[in-house]
């Protein structure tokens, strides 16, 4: 099992930006793909990006194409979501996941490990 915590959400204007992070403690991290999910009030869970094992592959979701990049960073056992041009439809919580594999997909059943999650709020 690996332990994820988020920080970074908060409450931001339309346009601007924030910075999400994940951090993650147990199995070595370096083994798991991961992803960012995020859901808002009465909408099914949906995953905005992934990212593999490396780094060197990475799905994000036609929503935030452009404007969202997700990477990691091995060394610090942490993976980031960084979220620009934010938009009112973006106000969500946000969930890092983990897959116990190296390859990332979005496909919610595949991630097993989940943090507590962080509001994102966009206000127009």
């Amino acid at each position: 099992q690996v332990n994820l915590v988020e920080s970074g959400g908060g409450l931001v204007q339309v346009g601007g930006s924030l910075r999400l992070s994940c951090a993650a403690s147990g199995r070595p991290f370096s083994s798991y793909a991961m992803g960012w999910f995020r859901q808002a009030p009465g909408k099914e869970r949906e995953c905005v990006a992934a990212i593999n094992w490396s780094g060197s592959t990475t799905y994000h979701a036609d929503s935030v194409k452009g404007r969202f990049t997700i990477s990691r960073d091995n060394a610090k056992n942490t993976v980031f979501l960084q979220m620009n041009s934010l938009k009112p439809e973006d106000s969500a919580v946000y969930y890092c996941a983990a897959k116990r594999a190296y390859s990332s997909d979005y496909y919610l059943r595949d991630y097993v490990d989940w943090g507590q999650g962080t509001q994102v709020t966009v206000s127009s």
